[in-house]
């Protein structure tokens, strides 16, 4: 039986990379992301011509109720999932010095880059306990898409470093509580991608990768460099390793003299 595995905001860019590599290594793919289900048609046929079952869910990870009515969506299409991907993410509209920054774009991104995955990754696991208490040869995998920002400072967007920081925690504490049932969770730290979140600091990036020294690897991260790395975990590659961060940042992190 095909795994099924969730991805959310996988509509385009690095969730859309991940979904594509699942897809590639023969799971069926939920699709959520906030769009209109036409916008994201294209990323849909793209996934089935990769062999995939596509369910879209269009759901706001924020929203209590949107993750209760895709979660029964999944359960009647599928009736099972084994991989979580909890990807979307939002940057802020406005990047502003932690001096000037506003209470509302701080909740807004906690709401949907930390507090939503955080519960969608609650209800999904007490479904995995429940699979894996039914069939003990279930598998099941979480993974916790964060950033470098989760340890990397930027004084000018706060609020997502400390939404990324969160989901490095979070990603800590469901390995812990779901270590009993063999279901492991991991943490992917991207660096430097190529999506439309960084579109708007592109020159920016460009001059710090190719002619700075920011990089070991001087090129920029794309979406299926994520999406590999997703795939290897979801096939159960590090299977004793719960808990672990992998790090996909061109080197980035590396100390350099």
């Amino acid at each position: 039986m095909k795994k099924v595995a969730l991805v959310t905001g996988a509509g385009r860019g690095i969730g859309y990379g991940i979904a594509c590599a699942l897809a590639k290594d023969g799971c069926d793919i939920v699709v959520c992301d906030i769009h209109e289900e036409s916008v994201v048609t294209d990323a849909l046929k793209g996934l089935e011509a990769l062999g995939a079952e596509v369910l879209y869910c269009r759901a706001d990870v924020a929203s209590a109720a949107a993750r209760a009515e895709m979660l029964e969506a999944i359960r009647a299409r599928f009736g099972r999932l084994n991989v979580l991907v909890n990807n979307a993410g939002v940057a802020p509209k406005v990047r502003a010095d932690i001096l000037e920054a506003s209470e509302e774009s701080f909740d807004r991104l906690i709401g949907i880059n930390l507090k939503g995955p955080y519960f969608l990754t609650q209800a999904v696991a007490n479904w995995m306990v429940e699979q894996k208490q039914a069939d003990a040869a279930f598998g099941g995998c979480i993974i916790n898409i964060s950033s470098m920002s989760a340890t990397v400072a930027s004084p000018s967007r706060g609020d997502y470093c400390i939404s990324k920081a969160g989901i490095s925690m979070a990603t800590q504490l469901y390995a812990a509580r779901m270590g009993e049932y063999d279901i492991p969770a991991y943490e992917i730290r991207p660096g430097i991608i190529k999506t439309d979140m960084t579109a708007a600091v592109t020159e920016k990036y460009d001059t710090l990768i190719f002619e700075g020294d920011i990089l070991p690897q001087s090129r920029w991260g794309l979406p299926e460099d994520i999406g590999k790395a997703a795939a290897m975990l979801a096939r159960g590659d590090l299977a004793y390793s719960t808990g672990q961060v992998v790090m996909v940042d061109g080197g980035f992190t590396v100390q350099r003299l």
